[in-house]
């Protein structure tokens, strides 16, 4: 009987604990944002959350397409698959079509740092502030063991001075400032939110509410329009 009881405490403690990491991480199944350029909705960018035991699966998926006189004149896609254990990264594949230059990713985390596999690119800019590389050149390269993926959800990206650029697998420099308490408009209100300004390799506004989530990022497009996400909650 007593070894039962000490068996149904562990059990219990144990999905004490995975209950509590579960109430910490700020994020549902689903956290979707409305993108507008210009003032004018030009798609969606939807975040995905699957939680097994200790590890977490973060997807991607990113549909712009800017239209004119009924024409579409610019269109993007991207995809992806993030893996974490806990707080830290695991590794990450990527899908990009950037009006029709590709890009493909893969990283992943090793003893020795990030190892990154990645090919496409044709000009040394890119829709997002990116810096690409040469049309059909497969590059590896290994980033610092602490280089997180540039995928706005997560806070402590905040902390860093570079990340692993999630399009083209480049190491981007940053350098982010925080700027103080706002309020910001989602679909469905308002809430308080930390602004932090990113500069650099990257240059954008994000804010975080008081859960640590990422609810709202403006930056400005290649063509110099101002893109604006806007939470659907």
């Amino acid at each position: 009987m007593k070894r039962c009881l000490i068996l149904m405490l562990l059990v219990m403690g144990c999905g004490s604990a995975a209950a509590q990491a579960a109430e910490e991480f700020p994020y549902s199944t689903s956290h979707v944002f409305a993108a507008f350029r210009n003032g004018e909705r030009i798609g969606t960018h939807t975040l995905s959350f699957q939680q097994a035991g200790n590890t977490r699966t973060v997807s991607t998926s990113i549909d712009f397409a800017v239209k004119a006189l009924g024409l579409t004149m610019y269109r993007y896609m991207h995809r992806g698959q993030e893996v974490w254990n806990g707080n830290t990264f695991e590794s990450i594949t990527t899908q990009t079509d950037d009006n029709g230059t590709k890009y493909t990713l893969k990283a992943k985390h090793e003893p020795d740092g990030v190892a990154v596999v990645r090919d496409g690119g044709s000009a040394p800019k890119t829709s997002m502030n990116d810096v690409g590389f040469q049309q059909g050149s497969a590059r590896q390269l290994t980033l610092p063991a602490n280089t997180v993926p540039s995928t706005h959800w997560n806070l402590s990206q905040v902390r860093q001075s570079a990340m692993l650029n999630s399009q083209n697998g480049n190491l981007a420099k940053v350098r982010i400032t925080p700027m103080g308490r706002e309020t910001i408009k989602t679909a469905n209100g308002t809430l308080q939110a930390s602004r932090y300004s990113y500069s650099g390799d990257v240059l954008m506004d994000q804010w975080f509410d008081d859960r640590g989530r990422w609810v709202k990022s403006v930056f400005k497009a290649s063509d110099g329009s101002t893109i604006e996400y806007i939470l659907q909650e």
